[in-house]
Formats: structure tokens, sequence, C-alpha cells
């Protein structure tokens, strides 16, 4: 008989986000009469850039005729978005990161989950409570979790680093060593945004001890203090320790076009063996590229023209989640976040469960929101709540939050 891969029958019932959209459609099918305002998934609302959109439908055209045709592009992607990359995003903040250690992919969730694929499965992974869930799936799926712990809500073979309000919600370096270190800056789902200093201390703590930080850089573009680093490259040591994942879908609106990148430093080694060699031969068997027409709207993100106007989107979410964060406050709400991130973290009243309030806000106010326990253990008593929506829907969700906490 055939066998399944055993890893894969111990994860915990669905994913996050798709638990909760099954039950916000069980919902709407037994309340078809209730209007329903999201401030749960992080998904963009809003049409791409103009200069994106412009550039693509050029791409689109120059395809449709012999002389402009691309068939197969290389799997690592197009010099021409490679080096627009390292020039706006690196470069221009002094990392020293060239074009071909750029790797084209469609999202820094695929990439993020598969980069497991270059690490043996004894290793010890450590990350951020509470966390991206992929994070977790992804190491449990590859056998490095051990065993589901229902009862805590945690699996026995991860180091779960606690992010409370305590410590700002960012992770203190441990005393153990771990292999694999998970770290998400600007943080999903928290909010919270980590120091020169603070991230300072996880290079210099995975130099000693000969780990990999797998660091997820997917909200920068919200980070509102020049001085905070945008990426884990701005750090010194972190050629020889780090790996970065950036996505274009929160910072250009890409999330129903799909483009993110991987960066991967030449001398970064592991057993004598270059990871970046690893992962150009991994993306060459396991992954066909971007397309062309994506690749050419990317590129155009770092146009003047596109610049700007990614930018104001930015800005405008920002500003929403400043409305979302004084509108919680109001209604009695502790919060945190929407400063350098889209997200909003909100404490729940009363002592309630995360999925207990994520319904009381369902059933009351028709607003959804992220139950903060989907995120980890150290979630539990949280939800997390979204500025990427429409304003006018942020504004009236916050006001159905006063009428159904007043």
């Amino acid at each position: 008989m055939t066998k399944l891969n055993p890893q894969y029958r111990k994860l915990p019932g669905s994913y996050l986000f798709s638990e909760v959209a099954r039950r916000v459609a069980e919902f709407s099918q037994s309340r078809p009469d209730r209007s329903l305002l999201r401030l749960g998934i992080g998904d963009v609302k809003g049409p791409l850039a103009p200069a994106v959109a412009q550039a693509m439908s050029r791409a689109a055209l120059e395809m449709g005729g012999p002389q402009g045709f691309r068939g197969y592009g290389p799997e690592q992607g197009y010099p021409f978005l490679r080096r627009a990359i390292a020039e706006h995003e690196y470069w221009e903040r002094g990392a020293d990161i060239s074009p071909d250690e750029i790797f084209i992919s469609d999202g820094a969730k695929s990439d993020c989950s598969g980069i497991g694929d270059l690490f043996g499965t004894d290793n010890t992974v450590a990350l951020c409570d509470p966390v991206y869930p992929v994070y977790v799936d992804a190491s449990a799926m590859a056998g490095r979790a051990g065993e589901y712990d229902r009862d805590r809500g945690r699996w026995t073979g991860l180091m779960y680093l606690p992010c409370t309000a305590e410590n700002g919600f960012v992770p203190d370096v441990p005393e153990e060593r771990a292999d694999l270190i998970y770290l998400c800056f600007p943080n999903n789902p928290t909010g919270a945004m980590a120091s020169r200093a603070q991230l300072s201390a996880w290079v210099d703590y995975a130099n000693a001890n000969g780990s990999v930080i797998l660091y997820d850089g997917a909200y920068e573009a919200f980070i509102s203090r020049p001085e905070l680093p945008r990426s884990i490259f701005e750090i010194p040591g972190a050629r020889g320790c780090a790996i970065e994942f950036r996505s274009f879908s929160k910072t250009a609106g890409f999330t129903g076009v799909r483009c993110g990148y991987a960066v991967i430093p030449r001398e970064l080694e592991r057993e004598g063996v270059s990871l970046h060699a690893l992962w150009s031969r991994r993306q060459a068997s396991k992954f066909n590229g971007v397309s062309y027409i994506t690749q050419r709207g990317a590129q155009a993100v770092y146009t003047p023209e596109g610049w700007a106007q990614v930018r104001a989107a930015a800005a405008a979410c920002l500003d929403t989640a400043r409305l979302i964060r004084e509108g919680l406050s109001q209604a009695g709400l502790e919060v945190w976040g929407g400063v350098h991130s889209p997200y909003l973290w909100a404490k729940t009243p009363g002592g309630l469960g995360s999925w207990a309030f994520f319904e009381l806000l369902l059933e009351r106010a028709g607003v959804v929101a992220t139950p903060g326990a989907g995120f980890g253990p150290g979630g539990e008593g949280y939800v997390r709540f979204s500025a990427l929506g429409d304003r006018a829907e942020a504004v009236q969700a916050v006001e159905r939050i006063w009428a159904a906490l007043g």
C-alpha cells in the first residue's frame, strides 16, 4: 500500500486563515442579512500602482509579438529585476548585496517554507511566539517539530521564544543553542519592530553558534523611522549567518500577482557547502520561475513614478492603522502595533479566549478579526486586526466595535 508522509498527519486541524474563512462562511450562510467588515486576513484592497499596471501591460504586448516573446525565463529571476532590487533595497541602505545573490520567487511564503529543503531534519528550530503559522507548519511538515501537544497548543520539538508585552514582543536571545532561527520584523502578527541593537544581538548569537537566521522582511515597506534597519544585512556580520525573504505582496499590492525574493549571500556556508549554490540548485529543480510580465511589473516599483505611488499607498495604510489603533483604544482595548506595520495586536477584554472574542466580534459587530491563538500559544488572549483594507470600512468597523463593547 502507498505510504503517506506521517508528518502531515500530525498537523492540528486546518491552516489558521482557512479556518477563519470557514467560520466566516458559516456565519454568512446563517446570517445572510448581516454585512461583514473584514479586518482579519492580511490581503490588500486596492488597485495596482498605475506605473506597475502600465509596465505589465507593455510586457504583455511585448509577449504578443515575435520580437518580444519570451519562453522559459531564468529560475533565479531576470537580471533587470535583480539589479533593481539590489540598487534600491540594499545599496541605498549601505547593505552589500549583489544582484546574483537575489533569487526571484512567487512570494515570501513559498521561500520561508521551501528554505527548509536545504537543512537536515535534526536541526533545532527557534521561532517567535506568537508567530506567522507558516514557519511552524513548514517545520512540522519537514519533521523538525516533534509531536503536537494539543493540551499546550505547541510542538514538543520547537524552541518557542516568548514575545510578550513585557519585552515589547521582540524575543530575547536564548541561552540554549538553536540551528535555524525564524525572525520576522516588522512582525506578523504583533506589529512589533526590532531595533538595530536587538538584531545585532541575534547576529552575534548566530555567528557564535553556527546558526542560520531566516529573516522575514515582508513588511519592511511600513517601517516609519529611517534609523530602524530595513534589512538584516544592514547589521555587521549578517552575511555569514542570515537569509532574508521579501515580498511585493504588501509593498506593491501583489497579493493577486505574486512576486517576492530571497537573498542568500555567497559566503554563507555550513559544513563547507555554499547555501547560495544549494538554493540555486533547488530552485532549478523545483521552481519554474516568475513570469516575465510579473517581473516587469515588479521592476516598475523602482521607477520614480512607481516608487512614489507605492510609498503613498503604504503611508495611507499606516494612517488607517492609526485610526484603528486610536479607535480600539477608545473602545477600551489595549493595543500594540500599527506604527511600523499594517497589523494591530489587541488584548481581548475580560479574559476572553481568542476564538471567543473572534466569535463575539463576528456576532455582535459583524467584524472579522484573526484570533491570536492561531499564531501559537503565546497568542492566546489576543486578536490581530489588519489595516490593509479600505479606510472607510475600517472606520465603520471600529464604530461597530465601540457599539459592541460599550
